[in-house]
Formats: structure tokens, C-alpha cells, sequence
């Protein structure tokens, strides 16, 4: 507890505080809107780099330094409690949350942040570790996540360089536990045109050297955290771009580590109006992942690739999605360092063994008669994997939430999701889980 009471008081210092960049995966601003199919912890491309439009980009990129420094406080409780296929538990309660700033642009160019995390053990047994809230052995961490340099090349372009956070397919925060994964990187980033209805065009480029992962206090090697020899010290080059206009949305973007692995991901996306309360979004993702150089990542060559389709309907304030997709290959498809970037990838399952397909069913709604309060179901159907010890698995998920958007309580928001998994053959097994959140960002900093 008293880690997160010192960066709260330390918060309190600074001369002006701002919107959290470590905020809750379900935007309040977004309440009253139609309800997303992304799941927690997942970046589409579209959303990926930059603000979602020039307009926010230009208006955060104007701030004065000392006058429009910009402070961010978040509490957060988690519990966590699974119950897995081999009957082992995983069980623990954190209290936690971040505090950090980041300065405007001193002669309009050059700007600073730093951002503090904590997450502490409220309860969990030392035998029932593993829940990714708290380091292993259910211990309880705090570790300055983001302190970065930022210059303005000018008003649509950005280079950023140090230890922060950043959101792309396969390389994000992944912030569905306790802190998000953040990097140590040099970016270039960039937004052009989207004024008055015009074609827009977002890209990014980068370079990766570690990692800091959700549960820890230390950055190590990106290629160490994909899973190669603890010798092997090689970072991530990325390059991406994507293109809007009008309903349409595409873009692409490529990752590759020296002599780990290659992976390339592009995405599209079509609205269709149905009138004044209706839309019809159709979106396309394509996945390919391959070894890279000497093969020090699992020692040989290796290939996959994994396609899939969603469709949504949205009236109102609810949205209907369906979703497929299939991977293929030779090997399981990997999400080293984020959240995998899947149409079927859910709470527990990403669905993306070699030779499984998998169906997805969705419905979710904003309660119009409560403001702030929204919920979703979903359905995963998959098919046998091709490896013989790999058996099909269906899962359910179910969430409720409610943000407080005015009022005394406004900036709390307390969410509950669960998630039943079942596995067939050779003898039927079951995994559930539970997640209890509270988040709160006060709303006078």
C-alpha cells in the first residue's frame, strides 16, 4: 500500500493534471455511443500509432510546456480467480494503479513524460499463483513504466524516444491486468489530412529494444520475451501505415527481430448505413508470421498464418457480430509481446492453433435508460487443432459494466467478466473464470 500512497502524494505536486493514458479498456466518452466487438487487451489497426483523427492530434501536439503540463492519476482494484483444466487454481486480489505526467512542448517542440505503476497484494495464496495481477510468487511490484523525450517535427509528426507505452497489433499495451505492457523504443509516428472529410493517412515506424511485461518491474530483450535463449539480445523493427476515407479503412503494418521472426498483418474495414440508426460493418484481417535468419527463436524454421472476417450490425445501442477465423501453417500462430490481434480472440482463448477454425457470436448493449451501464455476450466455436494432443474448445464469456460519467461518482467504473471454456476429448475438461474490476480516475486531475 505504501508505494501507490507515495505516487499519489507525489501526483499531487505537479501543476496540472489531465486525461489517464493507462485508461480503462471501456472508454467513458464512448458510452453513449454503439458498443465495441474489440475485446480487452486487443489493438485494430485502424486505432493503432496516433489519435483516431488530425483534429485530436493537432490539438494535443499545440500544448504549452509548464502551462498544459498534464498529470494522471488511476487507482485500480483487480480480483482474479481461475479455475483450470487441470483442476489447479490461480487465485489473487491487487490494489494498485499508476500516477505520471507529461509536459507541453517547450518552444513548441520538445516535450517529457514519466509514469509510475504499482500493483499490491491484497490476497493470494502463495499455491494458487499465476494470474498475471501480481510478479510470480504473488508478489506485489512498483516500477517507473514510462519516462520518455518526445519532439515535434511538426504538426502532423511525432518522434518519441525512451520507455512508453504504444498501441499496434502486435505490439501494445495489453492492458487487461493490474499495469500494461510498456516498451523501450524510438518511434516516428504521423498523422496527414482527414480535414473536412478529406482521405486520411496514419503511420508509424520504430524500433524496439525491450519490453517491460504486465506483471513486471524490469525491461528485458524483446527477443528473450518472445521466448528465445536468455543469450539472445535482438529488438523489433515496425512499419505500418493505414488509409482511411470515407467508410473504408486498410492498412498494413510489419514487425521483424533479426533472427527470431517476421510477422506481417494487414486489415480492412467497410461500413454500410442502413438509415439513421442502423450501420453494417464488415471487416478483413490477415496474419503471417515466419522464422527469421539463424532461427534462434525455437532453434528451426517455422511458418504460420491465420485469416478471418467479422461482420457487425449495430442499431441503436446494441451491435450483432459474427466473426471466422481459420490458422494454418505448420505451427501454432504467436502474440509475443501484446494481445493477439484475432476476430475470435476472447477473454481466455485466442483460437489460433494450427489447422483450428473457430466461429464467434456476439451481442452487446448500452442501456439507454442507464446511462453508463452496458453488457455483451459471445460464443467461440473451434474446431480441432491438426496436432493430435490438441483437442476443439468452445467458450462463453459474459460481462456487465458500468461507468459513472457524472455525478459524485463520476471517473469510477466497475465491470465483471467471466468466462467458461470448455475442452473435448480425450475426457471433457473445463476452465472458468472470474474478474472483478474497479477502476477510478478522479475527475478533478
Amino acid at each position: 500500500m505504501k508505494p501507490l500512497a507515495c505516487m499519489l502524494a507525489a501526483a499531487a505536486l505537479l501543476p496540472a493534471l489531465a486525461r489517464a493514458q493507462s485508461a480503462a479498456p471501456d472508454d467513458p466518452a464512448t458510452a453513449d455511443a454503439s458498443p465495441s466487438s474489440t475485446e480487452q487487451g486487443q489493438t485494430p489497426l485502424d486505432e493503432a500509432f496516433v489519435p483516431r483523427d488530425r483534429a485530436a492530434w493537432i490539438r494535443e501536439t499545440r500544448l504549452q510546456a509548464w502551462r498544459d503540463t498534464a498529470f494522471d492519476v488511476q487507482a485500480r482494484t483487480f480480483y482474479l480467480d481461475r479455475d483450470k483444466y487441470d483442476d489447479s487454481q490461480s487465485t489473487a486480489w491487487a490494489l494498485g494503479g499508476s500516477a505520471g505526467f507529461k509536459t507541453g512542448y517547450f518552444r513548441e517542440r520538445f516535450a517529457f513524460g514519466a509514469t509510475g505503476y504499482t500493483s499490491q497484494r491484497l490476497y493470494g495464496p502463495d499455491d494458487k499463483d499465476g494470474t498475471l495481477l501480481l510478479k510470480p510468487g504473488q508478489e506485489g511490484y512498483t516500477v517507473l513504466g514510462e519516462a520518455y523525450g518526445e519532439f515535434l517535427i511538426n504538426d502532423d509528426t511525432r518522434l518519441k524516444l525512451g520507455r512508453f507505452g504504444i498501441d499496434t497489433p502486435y505490439v501494445n499495451r495489453n492492458d487487461a491486468r493490474m499495469t500494461p505492457n510498456t516498451f523501450q523504443a524510438l518511434t516516428v509516428q504521423g498523422v496527414y489530412g482527414g480535414d473536412g472529410g478529406a482521405p486520411q493517412w496514419k503511420f508509424g515506424a520504430g524500433y524496439f529494444d525491450k519490453i517491460k511485461e504486465r506483471n513486471a518491474d524490469t525491461f528485458v530483450s524483446m527477443a528473450r520475451d518472445a521466448g528465445a535463449p536468455s543469450w539472445v539480445d535482438r529488438g523489433v523493427y515496425t512499419l505500418g501505415a493505414n488509409y482511411t476515407r470515407d467508410r473504408l479503412s486498410a492498412g498494413a503494418i510489419y514487425y521483424h527481430s533479426n533472427d527470431i521472426i517476421s510477422i506481417f498483418y494487414t486489415e480492412a474495414k467497410y461500413a454500410f448505413p442502413l438509415g439513421d440508426t442502423a450501420k453494417l460493418n464488415l471487416a478483413l484481417q490477415y496474419s503471417d508470421q515466419d522464422s527469421a535468419g539463424d532461427n534462434l527463436l525455437r532453434g528451426d524454421e517455422f511458418s504460420a498464418r491465420q485469416w478471418g472476417g467479422k461482420l457487425e450490425l449495430g442499431y441503436k445501442g446494441a451491435l450483432f457480430t459474427t466473426g471466422y477465423t481459420r490458422a494454418s501453417g505448420g505451427t501454432n500462430m504467436q502474440n509475443p509481446w501484446s494481445g493477439y490481434p484475432g476476430y475470435t480472440s476472447v477473454q481466455v482463448e485466442d483460437f489460433n492453433r494450427n489447422g483450428e477454425g473457430a466461429w464467434l457470436l456476439r451481442a452487446a448493449y448500452n442501456v439507454q435508460s442507464v446511462k453508463g451501464l452496458s453488457f455483451y455476450a459471445l460464443y467461440v466455436d473451434g474446431s480441432d487443432p491438426d496436432a493430435p494432443t490438441d483437442y476443439a474448445k468452445d467458450e462463453y464469456n459474459l460481462n456487465a459494466q458500468w461507468t459513472a460519467a457524472d455525478g459524485p461518482l463520476k471517473g469510477l467504473m466497475m465491470r465483471v467478466r467471466y468466462a467458461h471454456v470448455s475442452q473435448k476429448g480425450p475426457q471433457t475438461s473445463d476452465l472458468d473464470d472470474l474478474r472483478l474490476l474497479v477502476y477510478y480516475d478522479p475527475p478533478g486531475l
